[in-house]
Protein backbone atom coordinates (compact mmCIF):
# COMPACT_ATOMS: atom_id res chain seq x y z
CA UNK A 1 0.00 0.00 0.00
CA UNK A 2 1.17 3.48 -0.12
CA UNK A 3 3.24 5.30 2.09
CA UNK A 4 2.59 7.97 3.92
CA UNK A 5 0.70 11.11 2.24
CA UNK A 6 2.40 14.46 2.48
CA UNK A 7 0.73 17.46 1.31
CA UNK A 8 3.73 18.67 -0.32
CA UNK A 9 5.58 17.95 -3.39
CA UNK A 10 8.50 16.00 -3.62
CA UNK A 11 10.78 14.78 -6.85
CA UNK A 12 9.24 12.55 -9.58
CA UNK A 13 12.49 10.90 -10.74
CA UNK A 14 12.55 11.89 -14.49
CA UNK A 15 10.39 14.79 -14.29
CA UNK A 16 11.12 18.49 -14.54
CA UNK A 17 8.67 21.65 -13.54
CA UNK A 18 8.08 25.45 -13.43
CA UNK A 19 6.19 27.90 -13.03
CA UNK A 20 6.70 31.37 -14.05
CA UNK A 21 5.15 34.56 -14.58
CA UNK A 22 4.20 36.10 -17.98
CA UNK A 23 1.56 38.50 -17.58
CA UNK A 24 -1.50 36.56 -17.97
CA UNK A 25 -2.78 37.79 -14.79
CA UNK A 26 -2.59 41.14 -12.91
CA UNK A 27 -0.07 39.56 -10.71
CA UNK A 28 1.55 36.81 -9.50
CA UNK A 29 3.06 33.40 -11.23
CA UNK A 30 0.67 32.23 -14.13
CA UNK A 31 2.24 29.83 -16.34
CA UNK A 32 3.25 25.86 -15.47
CA UNK A 33 4.84 23.16 -17.59
CA UNK A 34 5.69 20.26 -16.59
CA UNK A 35 7.94 17.55 -18.97
CA UNK A 36 8.94 14.16 -18.44
CA UNK A 37 12.11 13.45 -19.90
CA UNK A 38 11.16 10.43 -21.67
CA UNK A 39 8.76 9.22 -22.86
CA UNK A 40 5.74 8.44 -20.70
CA UNK A 41 2.37 7.17 -20.54
CA UNK A 42 -0.74 9.01 -20.36
CA UNK A 43 -4.24 9.38 -19.11
CA UNK A 44 -6.57 11.81 -18.61
CA UNK A 45 -10.66 12.53 -17.60
CA UNK A 46 -12.41 15.41 -18.72
CA UNK A 47 -15.23 18.27 -17.68
CA UNK A 48 -18.75 16.75 -19.20
CA UNK A 49 -19.85 19.92 -19.66
CA UNK A 50 -21.01 20.72 -23.13
CA UNK A 51 -19.85 24.25 -23.22
CA UNK A 52 -16.00 23.52 -23.19
CA UNK A 53 -12.58 25.95 -24.07
CA UNK A 54 -10.05 24.71 -26.60
CA UNK A 55 -7.46 22.93 -24.42
CA UNK A 56 -9.86 20.59 -23.36
CA UNK A 57 -10.78 19.50 -26.52
CA UNK A 58 -6.94 19.62 -27.94
CA UNK A 59 -5.98 17.82 -24.71
CA UNK A 60 -8.61 15.28 -25.05
CA UNK A 61 -8.08 13.97 -28.62
CA UNK A 62 -4.29 13.79 -27.86
CA UNK A 63 -4.31 12.01 -24.61
CA UNK A 64 -6.07 9.01 -26.78
CA UNK A 65 -2.83 8.36 -27.88
CA UNK A 66 -1.74 6.97 -24.50
CA UNK A 67 1.39 8.88 -24.29
CA UNK A 68 2.54 12.31 -23.65
CA UNK A 69 5.92 14.10 -22.77
CA UNK A 70 4.42 17.67 -21.27
CA UNK A 71 1.83 19.70 -19.41
CA UNK A 72 1.94 23.41 -20.30
CA UNK A 73 -1.13 25.14 -18.72
CA UNK A 74 -1.76 29.07 -17.88
CA UNK A 75 -4.34 30.47 -15.13
CA UNK A 76 -5.99 33.63 -15.79
CA UNK A 77 -7.62 33.41 -19.05
CA UNK A 78 -9.57 30.19 -19.82
CA UNK A 79 -9.68 30.15 -23.92
CA UNK A 80 -13.04 29.65 -23.71
CA UNK A 81 -15.90 30.51 -26.10
CA UNK A 82 -12.80 32.23 -28.64
CA UNK A 83 -14.21 29.92 -31.77
CA UNK A 84 -11.54 29.49 -34.51
CA UNK A 85 -8.96 31.50 -32.60
CA UNK A 86 -8.57 29.71 -29.32
CA UNK A 87 -8.61 26.45 -31.40
CA UNK A 88 -5.61 28.39 -32.85
CA UNK A 89 -4.10 29.83 -29.84
CA UNK A 90 -4.02 26.75 -27.86
CA UNK A 91 -1.91 24.34 -30.58
CA UNK A 92 -0.39 27.42 -31.10
CA UNK A 93 0.89 26.96 -27.08
CA UNK A 94 1.95 23.57 -27.39
CA UNK A 95 3.52 24.09 -31.01
CA UNK A 96 5.82 26.94 -28.67
CA UNK A 97 6.45 24.23 -25.75
CA UNK A 98 7.31 21.67 -28.31
CA UNK A 99 9.97 24.19 -30.11
CA UNK A 100 11.72 24.70 -26.90
CA UNK A 101 11.70 21.07 -26.03
CA UNK A 102 12.48 19.27 -28.91
CA UNK A 103 9.71 17.03 -28.78
CA UNK A 104 6.50 16.57 -30.95
CA UNK A 105 3.58 18.61 -31.33
CA UNK A 106 1.31 15.39 -30.21
CA UNK A 107 3.70 14.53 -27.56
CA UNK A 108 2.24 18.22 -25.69
CA UNK A 109 -1.32 18.48 -23.96
CA UNK A 110 -2.25 21.38 -22.62
CA UNK A 111 -4.48 23.39 -20.16
CA UNK A 112 -6.09 26.94 -19.38
CA UNK A 113 -8.11 28.26 -16.74
CA UNK A 114 -9.56 31.82 -15.84
CA UNK A 115 -12.37 34.24 -17.32
CA UNK A 116 -14.60 32.86 -20.09
CA UNK A 117 -14.39 35.07 -23.30
CA UNK A 118 -11.19 36.59 -23.41
CA UNK A 119 -8.66 36.02 -26.04
CA UNK A 120 -5.01 34.18 -24.28
CA UNK A 121 -1.95 36.69 -24.84
CA UNK A 122 -0.15 34.59 -26.85
CA UNK A 123 3.42 36.82 -27.32
CA UNK A 124 2.89 36.71 -23.48
CA UNK A 125 2.21 32.84 -23.64
CA UNK A 126 4.89 32.19 -25.99
CA UNK A 127 7.51 34.18 -23.87
CA UNK A 128 6.36 32.17 -20.41
CA UNK A 129 6.71 28.65 -22.24
CA UNK A 130 10.78 29.76 -23.49
CA UNK A 131 10.85 31.03 -19.68
CA UNK A 132 9.60 28.11 -18.17
CA UNK A 133 11.47 25.70 -20.14
CA UNK A 134 14.48 27.47 -19.19
CA UNK A 135 13.26 26.85 -15.68
CA UNK A 136 12.45 23.82 -15.16
CA UNK A 137 14.32 22.05 -12.85
CA UNK A 138 13.19 18.51 -10.88
CA UNK A 139 12.18 20.29 -7.14
CA UNK A 140 9.84 22.98 -9.94
CA UNK A 141 6.52 20.89 -8.85
CA UNK A 142 5.73 23.46 -6.26
CA UNK A 143 5.79 26.73 -8.30
CA UNK A 144 3.90 25.23 -10.96
CA UNK A 145 1.45 24.56 -8.15
CA UNK A 146 1.24 28.43 -7.71
CA UNK A 147 1.01 29.40 -11.14
CA UNK A 148 -1.98 27.36 -12.01
CA UNK A 149 -3.89 29.05 -8.83
CA UNK A 150 -7.07 31.59 -9.77
CA UNK A 151 -9.02 32.38 -6.88
CA UNK A 152 -6.99 30.10 -4.86
CA UNK A 153 -6.09 31.11 -1.51
CA UNK A 154 -3.32 28.54 -1.26
CA UNK A 155 -1.23 26.03 -3.76
CA UNK A 156 -2.07 22.12 -3.65
CA UNK A 157 0.27 19.52 -3.56
CA UNK A 158 0.39 15.40 -2.42
CA UNK A 159 2.87 13.17 -2.76
CA UNK A 160 3.64 9.38 -1.46
CA UNK A 161 6.14 6.81 -2.04
CA UNK A 162 5.46 3.12 -2.24
CA UNK A 163 7.30 0.20 -2.49
CA UNK A 164 7.16 -2.55 -5.17
CA UNK A 165 9.55 -5.51 -5.51
CA UNK A 166 12.34 -3.69 -3.52
CA UNK A 167 12.34 -0.31 -5.39
CA UNK A 168 10.68 3.19 -4.13
CA UNK A 169 8.31 4.42 -6.69
CA UNK A 170 7.04 7.90 -6.43
CA UNK A 171 3.81 9.93 -7.16
CA UNK A 172 3.05 13.47 -6.72
CA UNK A 173 -0.07 15.98 -7.92
CA UNK A 174 -0.34 19.54 -8.20
CA UNK A 175 -4.41 20.87 -8.54
CA UNK A 176 -6.31 24.16 -8.50
CA UNK A 177 -9.54 25.08 -7.57
CA UNK A 178 -12.18 27.23 -5.26
CA UNK A 179 -15.40 27.65 -7.01
CA UNK A 180 -17.34 26.58 -9.81
CA UNK A 181 -16.71 23.10 -8.65
CA UNK A 182 -19.17 19.98 -8.77
CA UNK A 183 -16.80 17.78 -10.87
CA UNK A 184 -18.59 15.57 -13.86
CA UNK A 185 -15.18 15.32 -14.47
CA UNK A 186 -13.58 17.43 -13.83
CA UNK A 187 -14.36 20.73 -12.44
CA UNK A 188 -10.80 21.81 -11.34
CA UNK A 189 -6.91 20.98 -12.60
CA UNK A 190 -4.98 18.35 -11.26
CA UNK A 191 -1.56 17.13 -12.93
CA UNK A 192 -0.66 13.83 -11.55
CA UNK A 193 3.42 12.16 -11.80
CA UNK A 194 4.67 8.81 -11.28
CA UNK A 195 7.90 7.33 -11.79
CA UNK A 196 6.08 3.66 -12.35
CA UNK A 197 6.06 1.73 -15.49
CA UNK A 198 2.45 1.45 -16.44
CA UNK A 199 0.77 0.72 -19.12
CA UNK A 200 -1.99 3.73 -20.99
CA UNK A 201 -5.26 1.31 -20.34
CA UNK A 202 -4.68 0.38 -16.47
CA UNK A 203 -3.61 4.01 -16.45
CA UNK A 204 -6.66 5.05 -17.72
CA UNK A 205 -8.73 2.44 -15.72
CA UNK A 206 -6.93 3.49 -12.69
CA UNK A 207 -7.22 7.19 -13.08
CA UNK A 208 -11.15 7.07 -13.80
CA UNK A 209 -10.90 4.85 -10.38
CA UNK A 210 -9.37 7.18 -8.18
CA UNK A 211 -11.24 10.23 -9.47
CA UNK A 212 -14.44 8.83 -9.07
CA UNK A 213 -13.54 8.68 -5.02
CA UNK A 214 -11.77 11.84 -4.79
CA UNK A 215 -12.71 15.19 -7.44
CA UNK A 216 -16.01 13.48 -8.11
CA UNK A 217 -16.57 13.50 -4.34
CA UNK A 218 -16.14 17.41 -4.08
CA UNK A 219 -18.57 20.31 -4.40
CA UNK A 220 -18.00 23.33 -3.66
CA UNK A 221 -21.08 24.90 -5.05
CA UNK A 222 -23.00 22.73 -7.20
CA UNK A 223 -21.46 24.20 -10.79
CA UNK A 224 -19.75 22.63 -13.31
CA UNK A 225 -16.80 23.96 -15.30
CA UNK A 226 -15.94 24.52 -18.92
CA UNK A 227 -12.34 24.12 -19.10
CA UNK A 228 -10.84 21.53 -16.67
CA UNK A 229 -9.33 18.24 -16.53
CA UNK A 230 -6.88 15.52 -14.83
CA UNK A 231 -4.12 14.17 -16.25
CA UNK A 232 -1.47 11.50 -15.17
CA UNK A 233 1.30 11.00 -16.59
CA UNK A 234 3.74 7.88 -15.60
CA UNK A 235 7.24 7.16 -17.46
CA UNK A 236 8.78 4.16 -15.57
CA UNK A 237 11.63 5.62 -14.56
CA UNK A 238 11.45 3.45 -11.95
CA UNK A 239 12.29 0.34 -13.52
CA UNK A 240 9.39 -1.71 -12.54
CA UNK A 241 7.66 -4.65 -14.17
CA UNK A 242 5.15 -3.24 -16.45
CA UNK A 243 2.08 -2.96 -15.26
CA UNK A 244 -0.95 -3.60 -17.50
CA UNK A 245 -3.73 -4.23 -15.16
CA UNK A 246 -4.78 -5.22 -11.79
CA UNK A 247 -3.19 -8.58 -10.65
CA UNK A 248 0.25 -7.17 -12.29
CA UNK A 249 3.10 -6.91 -10.00
CA UNK A 250 2.71 -3.34 -7.44
CA UNK A 251 -0.98 -3.09 -9.15
CA UNK A 252 -2.56 -2.58 -5.94
CA UNK A 253 0.32 -0.32 -4.28
CA UNK A 254 0.18 1.92 -7.32
CA UNK A 255 -3.75 2.59 -7.12
CA UNK A 256 -3.56 2.65 -3.46
CA UNK A 257 -1.03 5.49 -3.65
CA UNK A 258 -3.23 7.31 -6.99
CA UNK A 259 -6.03 7.01 -4.48
CA UNK A 260 -4.60 8.69 -1.67
CA UNK A 261 -2.66 11.51 -3.46
CA UNK A 262 -5.98 12.52 -5.29
CA UNK A 263 -8.56 12.21 -1.94
CA UNK A 264 -5.98 14.42 -0.37
CA UNK A 265 -5.96 16.98 -3.06
CA UNK A 266 -9.91 16.59 -3.71
CA UNK A 267 -10.28 17.86 0.29
CA UNK A 268 -8.10 20.31 -0.25
CA UNK A 269 -10.06 21.70 -3.04
CA UNK A 270 -13.14 21.58 -0.57
CA UNK A 271 -11.09 23.47 2.50
CA UNK A 272 -10.31 25.81 0.03
CA UNK A 273 -13.78 26.60 -1.11
CA UNK A 274 -13.94 30.38 -2.48
CA UNK A 275 -15.11 32.38 0.46
CA UNK A 276 -14.70 29.24 3.23
CA UNK A 277 -14.15 28.86 6.76
CA UNK A 278 -14.82 25.53 6.68
CA UNK A 279 -14.10 21.66 4.95
CA UNK A 280 -17.40 19.74 5.24
CA UNK A 281 -17.29 16.01 5.10
CA UNK A 282 -20.90 14.84 4.15
CA UNK A 283 -21.79 10.63 4.35
CA UNK A 284 -24.89 9.51 3.80
CA UNK A 285 -26.08 5.96 4.97
CA UNK A 286 -28.93 3.55 4.61
CA UNK A 287 -30.36 4.38 1.21
CA UNK A 288 -32.31 2.71 -0.69
CA UNK A 289 -29.25 2.38 -3.21
CA UNK A 290 -26.39 3.49 -4.22
CA UNK A 291 -27.58 6.31 -6.09
CA UNK A 292 -29.99 7.40 -3.65
CA UNK A 293 -27.48 8.10 -1.13
CA UNK A 294 -25.08 9.87 -3.93
CA UNK A 295 -28.34 12.22 -4.62
CA UNK A 296 -29.10 12.57 -0.56
CA UNK A 297 -25.22 13.48 -0.30
CA UNK A 298 -25.33 16.14 -2.74
CA UNK A 299 -28.66 17.87 -1.87
CA UNK A 300 -27.04 18.33 1.55
CA UNK A 301 -23.82 18.94 0.36
CA UNK A 302 -25.44 21.63 -2.40
CA UNK A 303 -28.17 23.29 -0.20
CA UNK A 304 -27.81 26.91 0.39
CA UNK A 305 -29.68 26.85 3.59
CA UNK A 306 -27.23 23.90 4.83
CA UNK A 307 -24.30 25.74 3.57
CA UNK A 308 -24.59 29.19 5.43
CA UNK A 309 -25.86 27.40 8.54
CA UNK A 310 -22.70 26.06 8.82
CA UNK A 311 -20.68 28.95 8.06
CA UNK A 312 -22.58 30.40 11.11
CA UNK A 313 -21.98 27.56 13.15
CA UNK A 314 -26.37 27.02 13.45
CA UNK A 315 -27.08 23.21 14.08
CA UNK A 316 -30.03 23.24 12.14
CA UNK A 317 -30.44 19.87 11.52
CA UNK A 318 -34.44 21.07 10.17
CA UNK A 319 -31.97 22.35 6.76
CA UNK A 320 -30.91 19.03 6.35
CA UNK A 321 -34.01 16.79 6.86
CA UNK A 322 -35.56 19.80 4.51
CA UNK A 323 -33.69 19.35 1.35
CA UNK A 324 -33.50 15.65 1.48
CA UNK A 325 -37.41 15.67 1.53
CA UNK A 326 -37.84 18.55 -1.37
CA UNK A 327 -35.03 15.77 -3.34
CA UNK A 328 -37.50 13.25 -2.89
CA UNK A 329 -34.93 11.44 -1.10
CA UNK A 330 -36.64 7.97 0.47
CA UNK A 331 -36.18 7.71 4.39
CA UNK A 332 -37.51 6.36 7.23
CA UNK A 333 -37.95 9.68 9.38
CA UNK A 334 -38.82 7.74 12.45
CA UNK A 335 -36.47 5.45 12.44
CA UNK A 336 -33.24 8.16 10.57
CA UNK A 337 -30.92 9.97 12.63
CA UNK A 338 -28.59 12.83 12.26
CA UNK A 339 -25.22 14.10 13.66
CA UNK A 340 -23.18 17.06 13.37
CA UNK A 341 -19.85 16.81 14.39
CA UNK A 342 -20.47 13.37 16.58
CA UNK A 343 -23.17 14.82 18.09
CA UNK A 344 -26.89 13.35 17.79
CA UNK A 345 -29.53 16.29 17.39
CA UNK A 346 -31.84 13.96 15.58
CA UNK A 347 -33.14 10.85 15.86
CA UNK A 348 -35.91 8.57 16.12
CA UNK A 349 -38.07 11.32 14.87
CA UNK A 350 -37.60 14.14 17.20
CA UNK A 351 -34.93 16.19 18.17
CA UNK A 352 -32.45 15.04 20.63
CA UNK A 353 -32.61 18.42 22.84
CA UNK A 354 -31.09 21.76 23.44
CA UNK A 355 -28.18 20.18 25.43
CA UNK A 356 -26.90 18.08 22.11
CA UNK A 357 -27.44 21.63 19.88
CA UNK A 358 -25.26 23.44 22.57
CA UNK A 359 -23.04 20.80 22.18
CA UNK A 360 -22.97 20.79 18.01
CA UNK A 361 -22.99 24.88 17.69
CA UNK A 362 -19.19 24.64 19.81
CA UNK A 363 -18.19 21.91 17.66
CA UNK A 364 -19.64 23.40 14.36
CA UNK A 365 -17.38 26.32 15.08
CA UNK A 366 -14.05 23.91 14.36
CA UNK A 367 -12.26 24.36 10.74
CA UNK A 368 -13.53 21.21 9.62
CA UNK A 369 -17.01 19.72 10.14
CA UNK A 370 -18.83 16.49 9.52
CA UNK A 371 -22.31 15.46 8.76
CA UNK A 372 -23.71 11.94 8.88
CA UNK A 373 -26.87 10.76 8.25
CA UNK A 374 -28.73 7.76 8.66
CA UNK A 375 -31.95 7.31 6.26
CA UNK A 376 -32.84 3.50 7.48
CA UNK A 377 -33.91 3.11 4.50
CA UNK A 378 -31.43 0.42 2.79
CA UNK A 379 -27.49 -0.08 2.72
CA UNK A 380 -26.89 2.48 0.16
CA UNK A 381 -23.82 4.65 1.19
CA UNK A 382 -22.11 7.74 0.12
CA UNK A 383 -19.38 10.42 0.99
CA UNK A 384 -18.90 14.08 -0.18
CA UNK A 385 -16.49 16.60 0.68
CA UNK A 386 -17.92 20.53 0.65
CA UNK A 387 -16.91 23.69 2.61
CA UNK A 388 -19.38 26.63 4.08
CA UNK A 389 -20.79 29.57 2.35
CA UNK A 390 -19.94 32.75 3.65
CA UNK A 391 -19.90 36.50 2.33
CA UNK A 392 -16.87 36.25 0.94
CA UNK A 393 -18.13 33.73 -1.47
CA UNK A 394 -20.65 36.36 -3.11
CA UNK A 395 -18.22 39.10 -2.71
CA UNK A 396 -15.47 37.11 -4.75
CA UNK A 397 -18.35 35.73 -7.73
CA UNK A 398 -19.62 39.42 -7.90
CA UNK A 399 -16.48 40.72 -8.58
CA UNK A 400 -14.71 37.87 -10.33
CA UNK A 401 -14.42 39.71 -14.04
CA UNK A 402 -14.29 43.05 -12.62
Amino acid sequence: MAGVVERKAIRVPGFRAAGVRCGVKARGLDLALLVSERPASAAGVFTRSTVVGAPVELSRTRVQRGGARAIVANSGCSNVAMGARGRRDARATTAAVAAALGVAQQEVLVASTGVIGEPLPMTRIRAGVRKASSALAPSGLERAARAIMTTDTFPKLASARFEVAGRTLTLAGIAKGSGMIEPDMATMLSFLLTDAEVSPGFLRASLRAASDQSFNRVSIDGEGSTSDMVLLLANGAAGNRRMTGPSSPGAREFRGALEAVTAELARDLARDGEGATKLVDVRVRGARSRAQAERAARRIANSLLVKTALFGADPNWGRILQTLGAGRIDLRLARSRVRLCGVTVFRDGAATGPAARRRAAARLRGAEVEIEVELAAGAGEAQLWTCDLSYDYVRINAEYTT
